[in-house]
Formats: structure tokens, C-alpha cells, sequence
């Protein structure tokens, strides 16, 4: 990337419109710093806490009158050969799978993302969830091979043993899970975060998975678990 500037919040703000605005085919437009849609539905700039121009602090806020308890606190990292196709970047992975778990929450169509009851065997056990698409990138033929290994295997009831004591503590309705992993054989991530936050026990027990490692290609994915209580 040339640019190592975070773009002014101002114009992220403006491309998070047009890109939530095209997602949903509705109106979000940006009002007093914030980027606002339908009804009471939001979503802010978070704190930056990496300082790299191509990375993003995003709240989805569901009601703008109650953003403590309605919040759902997220991060995500683009690139790009410029800060701007980076940010652009950033914003498409956060709607493809941020983004879609939280649009089925409003719409319930089942149009944005898949839905998995609180006893379903491929779901979260206890909760409803909402599972946000899986994105995928890299380089080199096996690019893809993150999205695909995600896509065929459950990561909900893997995480779901270490996960559910810690969100029984919580006390909230609505718990974001984000969801990133790849890299190569010689260099890998695996990060799970709940409400923004790394849950390092989560991140370990993916780590451990086998999903694909090439030698020579680089391959990640990422994809977005919204938990709704159901009592």
C-alpha cells in the first residue's frame, strides 16, 4: 500500500453509507458522525487500536437511542495498493459477513444469512444463531481454500464448549462472534472475538483445526456468528 494514512472519518463514513445504502437497498446516509439507517439502526467509528491505515473499528448500533445495550462491536482489515482500496476493502468483508448476520436479524427472511435453532447440531446449543456469510481471499491457486474448508465444516459447535460459560456471563441478548483465520505453512492467524474483544481460549481451539495451509499460497476467511437469546 503507498498510503499509510488512515482516511478522515468523514469519508469513511460516506463510503460506509453508499456501501450499506447498496447492500440493503435502503437509505443510510451520514448524520452528526455517524452513519444512520432505517428506523433506529447505526453504525460508528470505533476507537482505532492499530493504527494502520487500512483497518476499521465499526460498531453496528440497533437502536441509536440505547447504543449500550444494542451495540455490536467489530474490526476488520482491508488492503489495497491504496489506503482508499483498502478501506473499500475493509468495508466489503465487514458487510459480507458482519454486516449480512446483522441485515437477516432486521429483515428475518432468511435473504442475508442462514438461520440455526438453539438444538440444531450445526448451530450454537442454547442460542439462536445467525450465521453471517463466509468471505475468503489470497493469493495463488489455492486462494480460496480457507472460504471453502469453512464452508463445508461446522466452526459454530466446535467453538461453541469453550465459548458458552463466558457468555452466559455476559447477560446480553445479542453476542457477535467474529471469525478469522489462514495464512500459509510458514505464517497463520486465528483470532476469535466476541463483542470485539479476543477470546484467546476460542482463538486457540481454532488455531488447532486443520483447515488448509499452503506451501507457497497465502488463504484466509472470515465470516460473522450472531447469537440471539431464546429466553
Amino acid at each position: 500500500m503507498s498510503d499509510d494514512v488512515r482516511l478522515p472519518d468523514s469519508v469513511v463514513l460516506e463510503m460506509l453509507a453508499g456501501k450499506l445504502s447498496a447492500a440493503s437497498n435502503r437509505d443510510w446516509h451520514v448524520e452528526d458522525g455517524l452513519v444512520r439507517g432505517p428506523g433506529t439502526v447505526g453504525v460508528t467509528l470505533g476507537r482505532d487500536h492499530t493504527g494502520q491505515s487500512g483497518h476499521l473499528d465499526l460498531n453496528f448500533v440497533l437502536n441509536l437511542d440505547r447504543p449500550e445495550t444494542t451495540t455490536l462491536s467489530d474490526c476488520v482489515a482491508g488492503y489495497g495498493d491504496t489506503v482508499e482500496d483498502a478501506t473499500a476493502r475493509a468495508i466489503d468483508l465487514w458487510l459480507g459477513t458482519t454486516g449480512s448476520a446483522v441485515f437477516e436479524l432486521l429483515i428475518q427472511d432468511g435473504s442475508f444469512a442462514g438461520h440455526f435453532g438453539a438444538d440444531d447440531p450445526a448451530g450454537f446449543p442454547g442460542w439462536h444463531l445467525i450465521h453471517g456469510g463466509i468471505v475468503g481471499w489470497g493469493s495463488g491457486e489455492q486462494h480460496q481454500a480457507a472460504q471453502l474448508w469453512a464452508r463445508d465444516h461446522l466452526i459454530a459447535p466446535i467453538l461453541a464448549p469453550v465459548l458458552r460459560k463466558d457468555l452466559e456471563l455476559t447477560g446480553g441478548q445479542l453476542i457477535g462472534i467474529k471469525v478469522f483465520f489462514g495464512g500459509s505453512s510458514t505464517s497463520e492467524t486465528a483470532e476469535v472475538r466476541v463483542n470485539g474483544e479476543v477470546h484467546d481460549v476460542a482463538s486457540a481451539v481454532l488455531a488447532g483445526l486443520d483447515w488448509p495451509r499452503p506451501d507457497e499460497d497465502l488463504t484466509y476467511a472470515r465470516t460473522y456468528l450472531l447469537l440471539v437469546q431464546t429466553a
